[in-house]
């Protein structure tokens, strides 16, 4: 069960406040990369602050107050009643984001569209007369609202495709995560941690039964060592994504109509290497700092 107690700094468990800090490290190195101050940054955690005490910290049969945000949160009552009236922050992914995870998804898993070795296929531009699976079919057995083209420029500016030298369009990418395009690059930072973030609070705090989350760590590694684990981490991890894929949407086209179908998920790997001097954070604790 969360503690809704108001904890002082030195009442905090020195393990979460070692693992906050870690967490955070990058996000203040990502905020700094764009001129993001630590002014800015306090105004939207003083928001989510009370947004999530609103959401997840009612008493059962009363109504949440501004009084009781504040005890929970810290957060003034001023402003705790000000951020309460505010309408909600738009947080919609954009446009090309949902069309192209349907289109990729069907890519990678409908037999028309792969090889018989279960690759996804290069299609041709156009509607074939020989029936042929094209680019054309692809778009428009998601969306006929949508123009192939439209879609075809969109996915050219992301790097996500290649048109080869028989006009056919080539998947660059197998899962949509395109390589260029910041909006979209920052919409999946920001789903795909929430996520994992998400999975990792249920299970620090004992949910049952606990999510998924595994990792590989090794040190001591040579970069060519590096570099043949980054490769068999793709491939196989390539192979989890395609298999889990596949059987999600024959799951999804036989749920879709239930009264249940209620619920969504989300599977994901990453990789990461640094050398290991880079990634020391120096001491975590007060404590630390003056034993020094």
């Amino acid at each position: 069960m969360p503690n809704t107690k108001s904890n002082s700094q030195s009442g905090a468990p020195p393990a979460l406040v070692s693992a906050v800090k870690r967490v955070l490290r990058p996000l203040v190195g990502l905020l700094l990369d764009h001129n993001l101050t630590y002014t800015w940054l306090s105004g939207i955690l003083k928001s989510i602050f009370v947004e999530v005490a609103e959401r997840e910290f009612r008493l059962p049969g009363k109504d949440q107050t501004d009084s009781r945000i504040t005890l929970l949160t810290g957060v003034h009552r001023k402003d705790v009643r000000r951020l309460r009236r505010e309408p909600a922050a738009d947080e919609a992914p954009p446009a090309s984001i949902y069309l192209g995870a349907q289109l990729v998804a069907l890519w990678i898993s409908d037999d028309r569209f792969l090889h018989r070795a279960g690759d996804p296929r290069p299609l041709p531009r156009r509607r074939q007369d020989d029936g042929q699976p094209s680019f054309e079919d692809l778009v428009t057995s998601v969306s006929k609202d949508i123009r192939p083209r439209a879609v075809l420029d969109e996915w050219l500016r992301l790097q996500a495709v290649e048109v080869d030298d028989q006009d056919r369009v080539c998947l660059k990418v197998e899962a949509f995560v395109p390589s260029k395009g910041f909006d979209e690059l920052a919409y999946y930072f920001g789903r795909n941690l929430h996520d994992h973030m998400a999975a990792a609070r249920h299970n620090v705090q004992g949910g049952e039964p606990p999510f998924l989350e595994r990792s590989v760590y090794y040190d001591e590694l040579s970069l060519d060592s590096v570099k043949a684990l980054a490769a068999l981490s793709e491939k196989e991890g390539m192979k989890a994504l395609k298999t889990l894929n596949r059987r999600a949407r024959q799951l999804q086209n036989r749920d879709r109509e239930s009264p249940h179908a209620q619920h969504r998920m989300n599977f994901g790997i990453y990789f990461f290497d640094i050398e290991a001097q880079q990634d020391d954070p120096g001491p975590d604790t007060d404590a630390e700092i003056k034993d020094k």
